[in-house]
């Protein structure tokens, strides 16, 4: 659906605007000083999977959530003392940081694509500062362009892929540093560099004092962070696709008006075959159905056009022998 997208500027009354946009659960391009980000409040599933079909993004990847301040990113992730220090050092600035989830955490479960740990900035932007101080949430905003372009470094950028699309586009001006941020991992006792952006190694590794370690932890199978190969959350239970209905044992995942066929743990993505809502619940309902005594997960078809595409993506990544 089209939407007629506003072109602000940075004065008070525009900040005041985009923070209200992103509040009632709306898009909205903003300049960081890495590149422009398309924000969306991260809290709100339906917002954030906005920004999957404004971008036309395949794969639902985990989104870095950015916030005002290091205090209010202590309320999102644990930071161990390698990662606070960090955080001392480059905040705010161009690093993400992948920290595992605080018991506070309010981020969705599709912008941290189902996972234990939250990728979380604090970007060195005035306009950004301010919109986000003004909307008083975490703000999920991956580059804003289109899925497979290159990122936007000026208002301009953003109009050319999103115009229409979104529904208000901040122009600040060019952005400063004109590369994404640079992405560590800081989960257990390695810092792991996820991928290389405007914040250099050797500075990094100079506040550490010690190497920074490559990719996650493990078989690399998990997507922590933005530029990394998609894949899933894995329930424990197995997962098993186009079901016409739950085999004894088995939970059921609905889609639609598809019955759950008398199984005892059920849920469904949406009764109303919305793909928007089905999207914003599918980690979720994934997590709630995974519990002792199931052995696996029956799910309804889901369609392939528009969002049914990425949905199935996650659910075939789930579904995958492992």
């Amino acid at each position: 659906m089209t939407r007629i997208t506003r072109h602000l500027d940075t004065g008070p009354s525009a900040i005041a605007e985009a923070a209200g946009l992103l509040v009632q659960g709306g898009l909205v391009a903003f300049p960081t000083e890495t590149v422009y980000g398309l924000g969306a409040d991260a809290t709100n599933g339906r917002a954030v999977v906005g920004i999957y079909e404004a971008k036309g993004r395949p794969r639902f990847n985990p989104l870095i959530a950015h916030l005002a301040s290091f205090e209010l990113a202590r309320e999102q992730g644990v930071f161990s003392p390698a990662a606070a220090r960090l955080a001392d050092a480059f905040w705010p600035g161009p690093l993400t940081l992948v920290v595992p989830k605080a018991a506070t955490c309010t981020v969705s479960e599709i912008a941290t694509a189902g996972l234990d740990s939250v990728a979380l900035r604090v970007p060195d932007h005035g306009v950004a500062h301010a919109i986000l101080a003004a909307t008083g949430r975490p703000v999920a905003a991956p580059s804003a362009n289109r899925s497979g372009h290159v990122s936007a470094t000026t208002a301009a950028h953003v109009a050319v892929d999103l115009d229409g699309r979104i529904d208000a586009i901040v122009d600040g001006g060019s952005t400063q540093v004109g590369v994404e941020s640079t992405i560590l991992s800081c989960l257990g006792d390695r810092v792991a560099m996820l991928r290389p952006g405007g914040l250099s190694r050797e500075a990094i590794e100079t506040v550490l004092g010690f190497a920074l370690a490559e990719g996650p932890e493990g078989s690399g199978d998990e997507p922590l962070a933005p530029g990394m190969l998609a894949s899933h959350y894995a329930p424990r239970a197995q997962v098993r696709l186009d079901a016409e209905g739950p085999r004894l044992g088995e939970a059921w995942l609905g889609f639609g008006g598809v019955g759950h066929g008398g199984a005892t743990v059920a849920a469904n993505l949406s009764t109303t075959s919305d793909l928007t809502e089905a999207a914003a619940n599918l980690f979720g309902m994934l997590r709630a159905l995974d519990r002792p005594g199931i052995t696996a997960i029956a799910v309804a078809p889901i369609p392939s056009h528009g969002l049914g595409e990425a949905i199935r993506d996650r659910l075939s990544r789930a579904a995958a022998e492992r």
